[in-house]
C-alpha cells in the first residue's frame, strides 16, 4: 500500500507541474492570459443570491459568469492544498534529508498537516465535487464537459448566462431565435443503478481512507 501511495504522489506532482507549465506556455505563446478564475466581488454576491434561491427566499438564481464561485473554489483549492500535501509528503518521504534542513518539530507538524489536508481534500471531493459533477439531477450520471470540453447553449443559459450574453453581444455565438430549452434533467432509470453507484463511491472512499490516511498518521 505504501508503494501505491507513493505512486499516486508522483502522478499528482507530475500532473500539477504539467498543468502549470501548460498554463504558462499557453499564456506566453498564444498571448492569451485570463484572470477569469480569480475571485472577485461578484462571487460573494452570487454566493448569497444562490443560497437565497436554494432556500426558497428568492425566485431568481444567481447569474454566473464563465466560472461560478463553486468552480473557482474547486480549482483554487488545489493551489493551497498541493503545496501542503507535496511539501509535507516529501518531508516524510525523505526524513533523513529533511532533518538536515528543518527541526524535528517542523517534521512533526508536517505529519499532522499532511493527514489533515488529506482528510479535507477527500471530504471535499466526495461531498462537494461528486455532487456537482455526478449526483446533481441536472447532470446525472456525469457532466461530460471534462471529457470533450463542450457545453451546449442551453447549458450555458442555465449555468453561465453572463458568459453567454457576453458572447452573443460580441458575435461569438449567434443569438438564438427562441429562448434555449432548459437542459434535460437526467434522472436515473433504475434505483438499483443509483444504489450501485453510491456503493461504488463508498467503496472508493473507504479504499482511500484505508490506503492513504493511516500512512500519514503513523
Amino acid at each position: 500500500m505504501f508503494a501505491i501511495h507513493l505512486a499516486g504522489a508522483v502522478v499528482m506532482i507530475i500532473s500539477c507541474v504539467y498543468h502549470l507549465g501548460y498554463v504558462v506556455w499557453y499564456a506566453v505563446s498564444k498571448r492569451d492570459f485570463t484572470i477569469a478564475t480569480l475571485p472577485r466581488w461578484k462571487d460573494i454576491t452570487d454566493l448569497f443570491q444562490h443560497v437565497k434561491y436554494c432556500l426558497g427566499m428568492s425566485e431568481e438564481d444567481a447569474k454566473f459568469d464563465r466560472y461560478s464561485y463553486k468552480e473557482k473554489f474547486d480549482y483554487l483549492a488545489i493551489f493551497w492544498g498541493i503545496p501542503v500535501m507535496v511539501g509535507s509528503g516529501l518531508i516524510m518521504w525523505f526524513p533523513h534529508l529533511a532533518g538536515k534542513v528543518v527541526p524535528r518539530w517542523f517534521m512533526d507538524a508536517a505529519q499532522v498537516a499532511h493527514s489533515d489536508e488529506a482528510i479535507l481534500a477527500i471530504s471535499a471531493i466526495f461531498i462537494w465535487h461528486f455532487y456537482n459533477t455526478h449526483f446533481n439531477p441536472k447532470v446525472w450520471p456525469m457532466s461530460t464537459v471534462w471529457l470533450n470540453g463542450n457545453i451546449s447553449q442551453a447549458e450555458m443559459q442555465e449555468y453561465h448566462p453572463e458568459e453567454l450574453k457576453r458572447e452573443i453581444d460580441r458575435g461569438g455565438i449567434p443569438e438564438p431565435v427562441a429562448k434555449p430549452e432548459q437542459p434535460t434533467v437526467h434522472r436515473p432509470t433504475s434505483r438499483a443503478f443509483v444504489l450501485f453507484q453510491m456503493l461504488f463511491y463508498l467503496a472508493v472512499l473507504i479504499a482511500f481512507l484505508w490506503m492513504f490516511l493511516p500512512i500519514a498518521l503513523l
